[in-house]
């Protein structure tokens, strides 16, 4: 007989092997909620099949770190066949969450997205409680930038109006509303105040008096002290040294900035030793290799898109520089950047990167900050930090690391539940310095 838990977390998010900061964030969650006296923790997902068709960039099925014993990813099949042309997976996803919420377990319900996780959690509760079986479910819907700008934006630029409606509804229909950065929570607030403009709507003051900011959980303790060892030996066999590199990682996107940094290196007076590592995948992967090929350095330029995350720390502190110069465009800002932060904790030579969206909140002070769209200004800030002395670098690397050490994701989920007004059953120490 099957002992039911006394408590229960449940993540709804594009999980593994989703290439994206939050996937990895869910991840930091349920592991700390082990930590923290949760005895089941549940990330409900989409299946593979379904992630390879939508064209998101995906980590090597292969190399997916696996979660620890008590952590259980659910990919729920579509309901319905091919007369139902749509909504089959979010219907599949439903209606598992209809489930483990009517089973009387005090849950813990977090949607990492608000589009379409959130509305998924908000429409399960609406049908557990009109089931008539008992309902104990807390919701946080946490929204990062794109929800706004992918979603809600464009919805208002194209006069759809109700589709923003619905998106910002799921949202504050959930007992607690997050963003991931105040500048995530700034823009919320200021298309929410457009959509009310508009259309006579009350969303901006709900959302002014409901929305709080929580940064995203990192877990710190797996970029600290990390074995030399293990890091040259890492190295060797991608055919690189400690500081002989400049390394890009992060999903290869137009707003990434990869173009600008390209032609940055090529500029800068970098020596002749240096490398340019761009690792990651993503839509704007083809576009990229085209133009290092182009480059006079092209023989100095390495792709790799089979990192995984055992091996991400590793590369981040081999390098002689981490550079995101990402930029602000209509599908995507950056909201935080969470490989910044992961950078600072692994350590290695200085970030190189721009003041877009909530990159400064993720960073502080402790970054080179260069203009967007400005290679010039990358090759200077390269230059600087080839001519940098190991006092300043190590100065500048030991404080980034103090900064980065407020992300870590015990601290953040505690935050957490004492937002939903939840205990920990147990307090030990996640991410030990």
């Amino acid at each position: 007989m099957t002992t039911q838990p006394n408590n229960r977390m449940v993540i709804i998010v594009r999980a593994d092997p989703v290439i994206c900061g939050h996937s990895g964030e869910a991840r930091n969650l349920a592991e700390a909620a082990l930590d923290r006296g949760f005895d089941e923790v549940r990330i409900i997902t989409w299946p593979i099949d379904r992630l390879q068709q939508t064209g998101l960039p995906l980590k090597p099925l292969d190399r997916v770190l696996p979660y620890s014993a008590g952590i259980i990813v659910e990919r729920p099949e579509p309901v319905g066949d091919y007369k139902v042309p749509d909504g089959r997976y979010l219907a599949g996803l439903t209606g598992r969450l209809v489930e483990l919420f009517t089973d009387g377990v005090p849950t813990v319900c977090i949607s990492l997205y608000l589009s379409p996780h959130a509305i998924a959690v908000a429409d399960a509760v609406r049908v557990a409680q009109s089931t008539g079986l008992p309902v104990n479910v807390t919701t946080v819907a946490e929204a990062v930038g794109s929800d706004v700008t992918n979603v809600v934006r464009s919805c208002l630029e194209e006069e759809r109006w109700g589709a923003a409606a619905h998106v910002l509804s799921s949202y504050l229909a959930h007992d607690v509303c997050l963003a991931v950065s105040q500048y995530t929570r700034e823009i919320i607030l200021a298309e929410a105040a457009e959509l009310d403009a508009r259309h006579g709507t009350t969303f901006a003051e709900r959302c002014r008096d409901r929305v709080a900011v929580s940064y995203p959980a990192i877990d710190v303790g797996s970029y600290l002290h990390l074995d030399p060892l293990e890091t040259e030996s890492l190295l060797t066999r991608r055919s690189l040294t400690r500081d002989g590199y400049v390394l890009f990682l992060s999903r290869l996107a137009h707003a990434k900035g990869v173009d600008d940094l390209i032609a940055g290196f090529e500029r800068s007076h970098s020596p002749a030793a240096m490398r340019l590592v761009i690792a990651g995948n993503g839509p704007d992967a083809g576009r990229l290799r085209d133009l290092a090929a182009a480059s006079p350095l092209a023989d100095r330029i390495t792709f790799l898109d089979d990192v995984d995350d055992s091996e991400k720390a590793h590369l981040m502190a081999g390098s002689a520089a981490y550079v995101l110069p990402s930029k602000p465009r209509p599908e995507f800002v950056e909201t935080f950047g969470i490989a910044l932060v992961e950078k600072m904790l692994a350590g290695g030579g200085p970030v190189i990167t721009t003041e877009t969206g909530g990159i400064g909140e993720a960073v502080g002070d402790c970054a080179i900050f260069v203009p967007v769209d400005d290679p010039d200004a990358i090759a200077a800030a390269l230059d600087r930090v080839f001519t940098m002395s190991a006092d300043e670098r190590d100065g500048l690397e030991r404080r980034a690391r103090v900064h980065a050490m407020q992300f870590d994701r015990a601290v953040v989920l505690d935050r957490l539940l004492e937002r939903v007004h939840v205990e920990p059953v147990m307090r030990v120490a996640v991410g030990m310095i």
